[in-house]
């Protein structure tokens, strides 16, 4: 299903799909992503993707504070000006491995999120190893069989992924660069 973010009802429909554990296509930060509450729907959305397990799912969450719920380590000082934004941090878990978050400035997804009250996965929309797709019309034609809504808010213009940074270790790392610049003194003082 198509759901037009010109619709006024939309927004609640997207809402009440992911509540009841759906997947939906809707727009982020810097592209569309294929989203799903955490943890329920990330099996079905890596078959969506065609993804294995060695690669997890980033997690959009709607204030700093969801961190603490999983995690002993803070924000780091030097990068917490780049939240809310298109960056996302890999943290270590509390319960061991890792788990990286975004705190997203898109006031949809901030909306989305503090309705849900619950993190969703978030992953761009195409198949494991393509490119990612930018255009609404296009992903609708090969992804609205796969999920559950597609929410349509346009075409988004193609850029840079959100940048993704490993801050379990020092110096940090930067493991993608994307749309956020981080100086190596920010890798560094932590």
């Amino acid at each position: 299903m198509v759901e037009r973010a010109t619709d006024p009802e939309s927004f609640d429909r997207l809402l009440s799909v992911l509540s009841a554990g759906g997947v939906a296509i809707v727009p982020c930060d810097t592209m569309y992503g294929i989203v799903g509450i955490v943890p329920d729907t990330g099996e079905r959305i890596r078959r969506i993707k065609g993804r294995g397990e060695e690669k997890p799912f980033l997690q959009l969450i709607a204030h700093v504070s969801w961190v603490e719920l999983v995690s002993d380590a803070p924000v780091p000082p030097s990068l917490a000006k780049y939240w809310p934004g298109p960056l996302t941090l890999v943290f270590p878990a509390r319960e061991g491995g890792t788990i990286a978050f975004r705190l997203p400035d898109s006031p949809f997804l901030q909306r989305l999120l503090t309705r849900l009250g619950r993190s969703v996965y978030s992953t761009s929309v195409n198949r494991a190893g393509k490119q990612p797709i930018f255009d609404i019309t296009t992903i609708a034609r090969e992804f609205s069989k796969d999920v559950d809504v597609v929410y349509d808010a346009g075409n988004i213009p193609p850029g840079p992924p959100s940048t993704l940074i490993d801050i379990t270790s020092k110096p940090y790392q930067v493991l993608r660069e994307g749309a956020i610049k981080v100086s190596p003194e920010e890798l560094e003082l932590g």
